[in-house]
């Protein structure tokens, strides 16, 4: 009977321990898909606010987390060490990416995004003024650098005829309105934030210089590592719903979007508002990279230096045209033309 009674007691002891362990043991984490962006009109950021990354988080048990940086060189750093498995940047440092680390492009999500900015005095009225004149760029590297060339040659003029000045990205509109440059080459919302100050004015944006799609520049992509997207195909059909989602309620709501920038990013709502009008970088649903469109901006790089004869870009297009489809199957407003 006493042994009875101390298996009986070691049974209860056991049962109690396992449960014990299985209250305390943490539950299954979650996968982190690590989405590198920059502090910028993105519509990945809108897609964040509105929930629109929560149907693939649910389904697929992981968690999109956005990574920050500033320009699209440490970004690409990240995700060659394998510490991004999404990135969305410029098409400059996106093309780049897809051409020369394991990663595939597989959406457009803005158009434009450059512009040419002069002292709202200034007495320049097109990029061939440019002769002699200083004028800031962000680097060599940067997609600013090839379109600034771009617009020089069309007036006959290279790199040779100005004085090129290197600074950052939202340095250049505070040097150009205080006339420490005369001219300056960067890209948005730094171009917002200078035109809202009523002391520098645009004397050439991206679609003026080099209109690739749809009469637009194209202005920033979204890729995946290839690992990744062999691995995980539907959760990059999602994220890639997401921004296409997003764009549409960019294009639908822009006040309500530009109030939901403003928050994520930390730019005055008016000033997103100002871009938004006067298109400095504008939305479309014309979100699928085609082969004939790329093909255009790798020549494009090519002839800057950007890329090498041999770099190939790796595209996939299918998913921003699934995501076009599901879009305008099941969405009430539905703006097809770009925002302006």
């Amino acid at each position: 009977m006493g042994a009875i009674r101390s298996r009986r007691r070691c049974l209860v002891c056991l049962c109690g321990t396992l449960l014990a362990v299985f209250a305390s043991a943490p539950a299954l984490a979650e996968e982190v898909v690590n989405y590198g962006v920059q502090p910028d009109t993105d519509p990945s950021f809108i897609a964040k606010a509105l929930g629109y990354f929560a149907p693939i988080e649910k389904k697929y048990h992981v968690k999109v987390v956005f990574r920050e940086f500033s320009y699209g060189a440490p970004e690409n750093q990240a995700m060659a060490a394998g510490a991004l498995e999404v990135a969305s940047a410029g098409m400059g440092p996106a093309t780049i990416a897809v051409s020369r680390l394991p990663a595939t492009l597989v959406a457009i999500n803005i158009l434009e995004q450059t512009a040419i900015l002069v002292p709202i005095d200034s007495s320049l009225q097109s990029p061939c003024g440019l002769k002699g004149k200083t004028v800031a760029f962000p680097g060599v590297g940067s997609q600013q650098y090839p379109l600034l060339l771009k617009a020089l040659s069309k007036c006959g003029l290279n790199a040779s005829d100005i004085r090129l000045f290197k600074s950052s990205g939202p340095d250049i509109p505070i040097l150009v309105e205080h006339k420490a440059v005369d001219a300056g080459i960067t890209w948005d919302p730094s171009i917002s934030v200078g035109l809202a100050s009523g002391k520098v004015r645009v004397l050439a944006k991206a679609e003026h210089i080099m209109p690739i799609m749809g009469g637009h520049y194209i202005g920033n992509g979204v890729y995946v590592r290839n690992d990744f997207l062999e691995k995980h195909p539907r959760i990059v059909q999602g994220i890639v719903l997401a921004n296409v989602e997003a764009i549409n309620y960019i294009l639908c709501h822009p006040e309500d979007a530009a109030a939901l920038w403003s928050k994520q990013i930390g730019i005055k709502k008016n000033v997103i508002e100002l871009s938004l009008d006067k298109g400095i970088s504008v939305y479309s649903l014309d979100v699928v990279p085609t082969r004939q469109t790329m093909d255009a901006y790798t020549k494009f790089l090519k002839d800057a230096g950007i890329l090498k004869p041999n770099d190939t870009p790796r595209i996939e297009s299918a998913f921003a045209a699934k995501a076009l489809q599901e879009v305008k199957a099941g969405k009430i407003c539905i703006v097809t033309g770009p925002s302006r």
